[in-house]
C-alpha cells in the first residue's frame, strides 16, 4: 500500500512537471510572437505538418494551451496534496505499529 501510494505521488509529480515545461514553453514562444512585428511570417505545427498562421491566431493557440496547462497543474496538486496525507497517515501508522502501539493499519 505504502508503495502504492509512493508510485502515484511520483507519476504525478513526474507529470506536473512535464506540464510546466510545457506552460514555460510556450510562454517563452507567446513572448518571441510579442517582439515581432504584426506582418511577420509564423508558423504552427499541425499534426505532422508546419502551417502558416496569422500572429494572433498563434498566439491565441498558445494562450488555450497555457490555460490547458495550467487547469490541469492545479488538478494534479491537488492530488498530489490528497495522496501526500494518505502517505503521511499510512507512514505514523506503520511507525506506530513498529513501535507497539498496536494501532491497526487501514487498507
Amino acid at each position: 500500500m505504502l508503495q502504492q501510494l509512493q508510485q502515484q505521488l511520483q507519476t504525478i509529480l513526474q507529470q506536473k512537471a512535464q506540464y510546466e515545461l510545457a506552460v514555460r514553453e510556450a510562454k517563452r514562444a507567446q513572448e518571441e510572437i510579442s517582439d515581432s512585428p504584426d506582418d511577420a511570417v509564423m508558423y504552427m505545427s499541425v499534426g505532422t505538418v508546419m502551417m502558416q498562421k496569422k500572429k494572433d491566431v498563434v498566439n491565441a493557440k498558445l494562450n488555450e494551451k497555457v490555460e490547458t496547462l495550467e487547469l490541469r497543474i492545479k488538478s494534479l496538486e491537488k492530488q498530489e496534496k490528497m495522496l501526500q496525507g494518505k502517505f503521511e497517515q499510512l507512514q505514523a501508522q506503520i511507525k506506530a505499529a513498529i513501535e507497539g502501539k498496536g494501532a491497526p493499519l487501514a487498507t
